[in-house]
């Protein structure tokens, strides 16, 4: 496997690998100019006894750039091809130094402790409302989101999830007991009060029904069966509903405008009486439960819903392909007033940031020995010609500078033992 594209062939390897060359030319010529130092100043050794200590150094130094040469070589390739033990020291080395890097990487860089340290780091609420607030960024993330819907409607109806989704609503709907929620409610609306105004809807509707000339010429028929035919033939019929009427509109009169009426005493007890039987009577639990099964069992409410998902599909495809920029714009509108809100909450950014740093934590805990082996079988599956050309280039030029130390080295050193040898025989 050839090495990524990235890692070669770049416009600085070019200019580092020119460089390298010119340093090995370099390194080359020092080794050469100290070997033909030592050979001259080994023939002129009788000229002068300065020669001696020249080509000490040189000698020295020649074998100290030699000996480098080697070592720098031995690292990489084999020295003039040849099949010396310890020698091609990465390539004979792949899958060991593969794995070790992986783990060196997995036990140093993706232990939780510095990965959560390095996440908290980082301030994720920030980042996603200063990105929210961005209009143009608002509006290609609505538009990214309208593209997704339609395929994400068609992905649902096609998967079954529809139907799935339906029956989990349904089941738990009819799960859910409506007695004692009903009775909570109730509960709630008379104690705050708020049954008073009720009541004084009906009265009204009460008295806006028995004045009218249908109503009363229906009561005033039926008073009038009822009456001996005597009192029918004086119309006392009319005056009893008359009487019956205005009797009527007085009472609503005075429990309307009388806060402390006890007939609103009277109905608060008996709205909480029908409250304590709805909670407790089980033939009231029955009967709600019974209406629900019944409303859930209609044809009307699947078709209901059939048309409601319609006509959202079809609102969704419409402004997906741009017919519609209604949607767009909303989204975008919301995109935008979250990153506002969530730039003004401190609060929910610090639990964003908390909830992102332990969830990443979390998954890179989990993927860690993967990533590692990940990392040990890429570098086992590259070429690795080119990738000690890679190494070699990048970090060749020191390498080749430990020669021109190596010939320094060297023939100093060479040269502090002639010295030291010359001393003695003086001696």
């Amino acid at each position: 496997m050839t090495l990524p594209a990235a890692l070669i062939a770049t416009p600085v390897d070019a200019e580092r690998a020119a460089e390298l060359r010119r340093v090995k030319w370099l390194a080359t010529g020092v080794l050469a100019a100290t070997l033909v130092i030592f050979i001259a100043a080994k023939a002129l050794l009788g000229v002068h006894p300065a020669f001696g200590f020249i080509a000490a150094f040189a000698e020295a130094a020649t074998i100290g750039g030699l000996a480098d040469w080697y070592a720098v070589v031995a690292l990489f390739k084999r020295p003039l091809g040849l099949p010396i033990p310890h020698t091609a020291i990465i390539q004979s080395n792949q899958e060991r130094i593969a794995e070790k890097l992986g783990e060196f990487i997995e036990n140093n860089f993706l232990e939780s402790g510095p990965v959560e340290a390095k996440l908290r780091e980082i301030d994720f609420g920030s980042f996603i409302a200063d990105w929210l607030r961005d209009r143009k960024r608002s509006e290609d993330l609505a538009r990214f989101v309208l593209r997704m819907l339609p395929e994400a409607f068609a992905a649902t109806e096609s998967s079954g999830l529809m139907q799935f989704i339906s029956r989990r609503v349904t089941t738990q709907v009819l799960s859910i007991d409506l007695a004692p929620l009903a009775a909570g409610a109730l509960r709630g609306f008379v104690q705050e009060g708020k049954h008073g105004g009720l009541l004084d809807d009906i009265l009204r509707v009460l008295h806006q029904t028995l004045t009218q000339q249908e109503t009363m010429a229906v009561i005033r028929d039926k008073v009038r069966a009822e009456m001996p035919t005597l009192l029918r033939l004086y119309r006392a019929d009319k005056f009893v509903v008359n009487r019956i009427i205005a009797s009527a509109t007085k009472f609503f009169e005075e429990v309307r405008n009388d806060p402390q009426h006890p007939f609103r005493g009277e109905f608060d007890r008996m709205l909480l009486s029908f409250v304590d039987r709805l909670g407790s009577d089980k033939a009231f639990a029955d009967r709600i439960d019974g209406l629900k099964r019944d409303l859930m069992a209609r044809p009307e409410l699947a078709n209901l819903g059939r048309t409601i998902w319609a006509n959202v599909k079809d609102f969704i495809e419409r402004s997906a392909s741009g017919e519609s920029q209604v949607l767009q714009h909303q989204l975008a509108r919301m995109f935008v007033e979250a990153g506002d809100a969530l730039d003004g909450d401190a609060e929910l950014r610090a639990e964003i940031n908390q909830g992102l740093v332990a969830i990443l934590r979390s998954v890179v805990a989990e993927q860690k020995s993967g990533v590692s082996t990940f990392i040990a079988d890429q570098m086992k599956s590259w070429d690795m010609e080119q990738l000690i050309s890679l190494i070699e280039v990048n970090v060749g030029k020191d390498l080749q500078y430990i020669r021109f130390n190596g010939s320094l080295i060297g023939g100093l050193a060479g040269l502090a033992l002639y010295t030291l040898e010359y001393v003695l025989r003086l001696l």
